[in-house]
């Protein structure tokens, strides 16, 4: 009997023993690594330069609604930053008279919420016009030119100097002017420069005015040599034909 006991403990404590084992042994699966975030702020602030477009990020409170579709979405984000000097290049129209919601709509006009490589804006030249980040009437468009990304939103034409930052699900490109929507500042467009006008072209030198004048003298009938010549022949004929009759009467 004691035998049979003491078995059964053994058993019980060599199951106990392995299971712990194989509980030891199991490895714990390491932890998803978390995906790299492109920090928007800091990524402008050492770019560029663009201080100007990140000073109206910053003021209009959207730095962290771009963070967020950076981060938090599967859609991304694609950004058009124009350079220092578009906007101190800017004359009319002026940004300073816009208020804080028409800057929110400017700065939200040059998003668009999802990202897009420097590929992709040929087929999306076909999808025109494509909505921003404002929604609404605030849409821009696109024409793939040979590798040259053009675009056009009413008020601004210009094109995409370079590639800041293209890794989904972040796009930032460089332009060389401000996206200005026609939304805030209307339809009135300042029309395009005129063409310069045609240089005039001389008169030819070798047929002076003066020549032209006798030219059209000398096709007058009153000047004209060969009519004074007829008058001349025809009275000398009335001349000999009156002589000519004075005399036969004498005779």
């Amino acid at each position: 009997m004691n035998i049979v006991v003491c078995g059964a403990l053994f058993l019980v404590c060599f199951t106990s023993a392995n299971a712990q084992k194989s509980t030891a042994e199991t490895p714990t699966p390491a932890p998803a690594p978390e995906p790299d975030h492109v920090n928007l702020t800091q990524l402008l602030s050492v770019a560029g330069p663009f201080h100007t477009f990140l000073n109206y990020l910053q003021s209009t409170k959207l730095s962290d609604e771009f963070q967020d579709q950076a981060d938090n979405t599967e859609e991304g984000i694609t950004i058009f930053v124009p350079k220092d000097g578009a906007f101190s290049s800017l004359k009319k129209p002026s940004l300073s008279n816009l208020t804080q919601d028409q800057l929110k709509s400017l700065i939200h006009f040059h998003a668009l919420p999802h990202y897009y490589s420097l590929s992709d804006f040929r087929n999306l030249s076909g999808r025109n016009p494509v909505p921003t980040f404002a929604g609404g009437a605030y849409s821009l468009n696109f024409t793939d030119n040979s590798g040259t990304i053009l675009i056009d939103s009413g008020w601004t034409r210009t094109k995409v100097i370079s590639a800041v930052h293209a890794s989904d699900p972040v796009a930032i490109y460089e332009t060389d002017k401000v996206l200005l929507p026609e939304a805030i500042f209307g339809t009135d467009i300042p029309p395009m420069p005129a063409p310069a006008p045609a240089p005039e072209t001389a008169p030819p030198t070798d047929a002076p005015a003066a020549d032209k004048g006798k030219s059209s003298d000398s096709s007058s009938p009153k000047s004209s040599p060969s009519s004074s010549h007829k008058r001349m022949i025809s009275k000398l004929g009335h001349v000999a034909t009156a002589i000519a009759g004075g005399a036969l009467m004498m005779l």
